[in-house]
């Protein structure tokens, strides 16, 4: 019996790569180009399977072809506002993602932003490169200690809770969070956090502010001109959910008033462009989506999509269906 067919949108862990060659008559997108929405839709006609990831836009113009052959997207990644899912069901397709397994990576990136903005980490290497450093002086690029400090969470799903873990427990930060669907108590052990009733209380109580809340039309620009007003004028922005969640110009905005103290950002409003404005500011640490870019966990996200489309191509339900 033939194998199916599935075509990858972008390169992978190459071991991940390996397994689908074994399992699978898999394509691959050889230079690694940002796919065209006439290549997706080329690639839903053709193959079996297409396995996108969180840079390739599904569109309901992606999916609204006729001659769709694919049967499933397996998406790399754990968001899914990339992909139109009414479209995708009108469709007759399953869209599974890879939820779990980059919690603690992308943490670990969200304190690293936290440490590199309030240290002034990026501006402080780039002005040892530039040859500008004399020496050590007591008033020397002073920067804001993290360590007692308060971290406001918008979201306290996986990420945040794991966020807030190492906040908590390595830095003795006191915790506030918002989540229109709050976690179990139980989600919650050990760490003393404060259920705020609006964004706005966690906004005027924080030092820092870790954005955790996915994507899409309802969290579409959330952190706006109003969100920075009630934000302490000390305060951190901390971005290592989806760009969009954020209005990139009402933060230049505050960023430029004084509103805000810095952000660090690992996505942006219009990925892969970033504001030109940002670019410019020596309080904004900007990273390329680098929050789940490790080879253990790039190799666990491709093998649990390996797993979704076994298991589809089974005749069983993924674990990941989104549709």
């Amino acid at each position: 019996m033939a194998k199916p067919k599935v075509i990858v949108t972008r390169r992978w862990h190459p071991e991940v790569e390996q397994v689908l060659q074994e399992r699978y008559d898999a394509q691959f997108n050889e230079d690694d180009h940002p796919m065209t929405a006439a290549e997706l839709q080329d690639a839903l006609r053709s193959a079996d399977a297409v396995l996108p990831t969180v840079s390739d836009k599904v569109s309901a113009e992606v999916l609204g072809i006729d001659g769709i052959r694919a049967r499933i997207l397996g998406s790399n990644g754990v968001g899914f506002n990339h992909i139109d899912l009414d479209a995708a069901k009108a469709a007759g397709l399953t869209v599974t993602n890879t939820p779990e397994v980059l919690t603690d990576c992308t943490a670990d990136l969200a304190l690293a932003l936290m440490l590199a903005v309030a240290r002034r980490v990026g501006e402080g290497e780039r002005h040892l490169r530039a040859g500008e450093w004399s020496g050590w002086r007591p008033t020397h690029m002073m920067g804001t200690s993290v360590s007692g400090k308060t971290l406001g969470l918008i979201g306290m799903g996986r990420i945040a809770r794991a966020v807030a873990r190492r906040a908590h427990r390595g830095f003795d930060m006191k915790i506030i969070y918002h989540d229109p669907f709050p976690p179990r108590a139980e989600d919650l052990e050990g760490l003393d956090a404060l259920q705020a009733g609006s964004p706005e209380e966690v906004y005027a109580a924080a030092d820092f502010v870790s954005l955790h809340c996915p994507g899409g039309k309802e969290t579409y620009h959330l952190v706006g001109a109003d969100a920075f007003r009630a934000m302490q004028p000390g305060a951190f922005l901390i971005n290592t959910a989806r760009g969009d969640v954020v209005d990139e110009a009402a933060l230049v905005a505050a960023l430029e008033a004084g509103e805000i103290a810095g952000a660090g950002l690992d996505v942006f409003e219009k990925e892969p462009a970033v504001t030109p404005a940002l670019l410019e500011m020596e309080n904004v640490v900007l990273l390329p989506h680098l929050g789940s870019a490790t080879h253990e966990t790039r190799k666990a996200m491709g093998m649990r999509v390996v797993e979704n489309i076994d298991a589809f191509f089974g005749g069983e339900t993924p674990r990941d269906k989104l549709v």
